[in-house]
């Protein structure tokens, strides 16, 4: 099968916003969308070999005690230094996003009206 679909992680304890956006990606037709509410579950299935994963910065508002976007990203990064991770998050703080960049992410979305397009030019350029 030469066009096998790319697999995409989504990481965030948002439910609608995963569901929608897990929705507008399989819609497409060339992604597998596997959706994760905190990123321990997440780091657990890497094995699973995703394409590129898609990591809420806050992520530690239902779980008690779980790890935030940035600490997942740096455990990623250590053990997949070449996986492709784009940051999300509500905030437009340019510090937030320079983090998140400095520790591996190839991009910081915004979540607004644009992002979905936005995340589908990332996963489209590879």
């Amino acid at each position: 099968m030469a066009d096998q679909k790319k697999k995409i992680f989504i990481v965030d304890d948002d439910n609608m916003f995963c569901t929608m956006l897990s929705d507008h990606l399989e819609e497409q037709g060339n992604f597998d969308v596997v959706v994760f509410g905190t990123g321990e579950e997440c780091l657990e299935r890497l094995s699973d070999q995703p394409d590129a994963i898609i990591l809420d910065y806050y992520l530690d508002a239902n779980v008690p005690g779980a790890k935030n976007g940035l600490e997942i990203l740096h455990i990623i990064h250590k053990t997949s230094p070449d996986l492709k991770v784009i940051m999300l998050s509500a905030q437009e703080h340019y510090g937030v996003a320079l983090q998140t960049i400095a520790g591996g992410a190839v991009s910081y979305v915004i979540k607004d009206l644009k992002s979905f397009q936005e995340i589908d030019a990332i996963l489209t350029e590879s």
